[in-house]
Parts: C-alpha cells; sequence; structure tokens
C-alpha cells in the first residue's frame, strides 16, 4: 500500500497521541493540537480509519480504534489515544507514572472493502473483520504475522474474539479487509 504520511506526518502524529493523552490526563479534557504546539498537515487532515496501540515492555497495554474513516485522521488519533489508555475494558487504565514506560503504535486504515470468501485474506497483508449473529470482532493485519499464525489459526482466534465458537468462520461469516500504515515510537 503506498503511504498518504510522510515521516514527519507519522512522527506528529505519534507526537500528538502521547501528548494529547497526557493533556488529557492532566486536564481531563482534550487539547487543541495548537495548544501542543504539532502542526496539522494536509495529509493529517485526510478521513481515515485508525487504531492507537499501547506497549509495556514488549506487552499489549490498550488497543481501541475505528475501523471506517468518519473524521480526520489527527482527531481520531487524538481520541483513539485516550481511548485506547483509559476505556479499553481488557486493561486497567494507564496511569501518569506508567507513561514514561508505555510505547505508542499507530495504525492508519484503508477503507475496509468486503470479501466473497476468508480465502481472499492475506496474511500479513490484510486487516481484518469477520460478522456473523450480530457479534464482531477485528484483527489488524500485524496480529497474524506477530503471533505466527496462518489463516485458519487467525479465523478461529478472531471467530472467538466475537464471542463465537472457534469453527464459526467456516460457514456464513462476513469478511472485510484493510490494509494499514503501521508506525511505532522507537522505530
Amino acid at each position: 500500500m503506498k503511504s498518504v504520511l510522510n515521516e514527519n506526518d507519522k512522527v506528529n502524529l505519534l507526537k500528538l497521541a502521547r501528548e494529547t493523552l497526557v493533556y488529557y490526563m492532566s486536564n481531563g479534557k482534550f487539547p487543541t493540537p495548537e495548544a501542543l504546539k504539532i502542526e496539522i498537515s494536509v495529509n493529517m487532515k485526510n478521513e481515515m480509519g485508525v487504531f492507537v496501540t499501547l506497549h509495556k515492555d514488549g506487552n499489549l497495554r490498550g488497543c481501541i480504534g475505528e475501523i471506517f474513516p468518519s473524521r480526520p485522521l489527527y482527531q481520531a488519533v487524538m481520541a483513539q489515544a485516550v481511548n485506547s489508555a483509559l476505556r479499553d475494558h481488557r486493561f486497567s487504565q494507564v496511569k501518569k507514572d506508567e507513561l514514561s514506560d508505555i510505547e505508542f503504535e499507530i495504525s492508519a486504515l484503508t477503507p475496509p472493502q468486503e470479501v466473497s470468501s476468508y480465502n481472499d485474506i492475506v496474511i500479513g497483508q490484510d486487516g481484518m473483520t469477520l460478522s456473523k449473529h450480530g457479534r464482531s470482532a477485528v484483527f489488524l493485519p500485524q496480529v497474524a504475522p506477530e503471533q505466527g499464525w496462518d489463516l485458519d489459526q487467525t479465523l478461529t482466534q478472531l471467530s472467538m474474539k466475537a464471542g463465537l465458537k472457534p469453527d464459526s468462520w467456516k460457514e456464513n461469516a462476513k469478511f472485510t479487509v484493510f490494509q494499514a500504515i503501521v508506525f511505532k515510537e522507537k522505530q
């Protein structure tokens, strides 16, 4: 996938994510990019889906995002940085004294496209959603390679993440795929 973000955009988005969270934790409200002295480029104003992932000591510490593009990327990054730290129900809230140990990762997404079959999903390239019986789950493109999963293993894990039986993906499930521009601090 051709990147619509240059290196300066990536650096500024990571800085925006971190500094938004710091500001929010201190003030209980969102800052403006101007208050953080971060310039918002034309590329950062593109509507894109995004996930903000937090790691601590190499372990997942929070990950929340929005798959469908509905607002400028920089606004989505600001919101999801706070959500990942404070509203990911799988983890306790990130505390201020942890921030120096947290590494931010941003995945800027292409719009999801429906695929006719799970066989159309390319591990390592595609992020994916599974929907069935009113339940759904998502994996970013980097999840399967990081876990060492093949397509069957990935779809089994995705089914369980959606609260479905492990083999639910094999029949009558709907899938979408998307790609991501992934970048992180200390890259």
